[in-house]
């Protein structure tokens, strides 16, 4: 039996990333009805929103599904006090110490997982006590890793380093990327760029045809003063690069940002100054499908590997 189809008592161990943008009861309730595990982004949510979210994916699927909390959200304790008064019972955090919510979650009978992207914080995770841990490495889309280590060589790093069950992210989006991870010691994968161009996903049309149109080099890593995020090179991915030359202060990088960023971006489909965060596997792929086509093809092409593995 499989340790995260187990923990979450789902079909198959393929977890949807809670994007912001792109995660809301639509792509989450149709990977958990498709036998994964569909989580709501409540990082791009007022509370109210995601509750709405959280009451409407309830009536889409009677499969189980969770939430994705960044912890560096302003609102997060009404969040909590959401998430805990709607009965989800799955809750991934992120972007924080995982020490802060862990056992007020799991006092109210709810499974915590949370995202780290060094081994380092993998055992913190782990000492918080949470039930699993997601594993991303440097080819992830949105919020990253300053340490630049990739999916290959952070997940079996972390494998050495954890008791509890291991959910690898970063670069996967086919069934072939999923058997690669459970060699090297995964439990199950977190899957994010691909359902970001779903049918579901509530990211805007114009983000979604740009993703499938995205060539391998067409992403990078920056603004790694305030926070590493993968964008697409686009006007204001360019407009950063200029802003870099004349040596600026966090100040000046705030500035630039400015607010709403990804909301343009990815929500509004703002193509020139919106913030388009997708990860470099995002170059593989040239065709928005529904959630269900995506799990039933990566599931397919998983079990064709690794029959091709055994005549190795």
């Amino acid at each position: 039996m499989n340790k995260i189809t187990q923990l979450f008592k789902i079909q198959y161990p393929i977890i949807q990333g809670g994007m912001i943008w792109n995660s809301g009861y639509k792509l989450a309730s149709a990977v958990s009805n498709a036998g994964g595990l569909g989580l709501i982004g409540a990082g791009s949510m007022y509370p109210e929103v995601l509750r709405e979210h959280i009451q409407k994916c309830k009536i889409a699927t009677d499969k189980p599904f969770g939430v994705n909390v960044p912890m560096l959200y302003p609102n997060i304790e009404e969040i909590i006090t959401i998430i805990i008064e709607e009965g989800v019972k799955i809750v991934f955090t992120s972007a924080g110490n995982p020490s802060t919510w862990t056992s007020l979650l799991k006092q109210n009978g709810i499974t915590v997982v949370h995202v780290v992207s060094s081994s380092k914080f993998a055992i913190k995770a782990q000492e918080a006590r949470v039930d699993a841990v997601v594993a991303e490495g440097f080819e992830a889309g949105g919020h990253n890793g300053r340490e630049e280590t990739t999916t290959l060589t952070l997940i079996p790093m972390v494998k050495k380093q954890l008791s509890i069950p291991l959910i690898a992210a970063g670069g996967i989006a086919t069934g072939r990327g999923m058997l690669a991870a459970m060699v090297l010691g995964a439990d199950g994968v977190q899957v994010g760029s691909r359902f970001a161009a779903s049918i579901e996903s509530s990211a805007h049309e114009n983000f979604k045809n740009t993703i499938i149109n995205c060539k391998e080099g067409e992403t990078q890593v920056t603004l790694k003063e305030l926070a590493p995020v993968r964008l697409i090179k686009n006007k204001f991915y360019n407009d950063i690069q200029e802003l870099y030359k004349t040596n600026p202060t966090i100040e000046d990088l705030k500035t630039l940002l400015g607010r709403a960023r990804a909301k343009k971006g990815m929500f509004e489909g703002d193509l020139v100054e919106g913030e388009l965060e997708i990860g470099q596997i995002s170059g593989l792929f040239d065709e928005i499908k529904s959630a269900k086509d995506i799990i039933d093809e990566m599931v397919h092409e998983f079990e064709k590997a690794k029959k091709e593995i055994q005549n190795l």
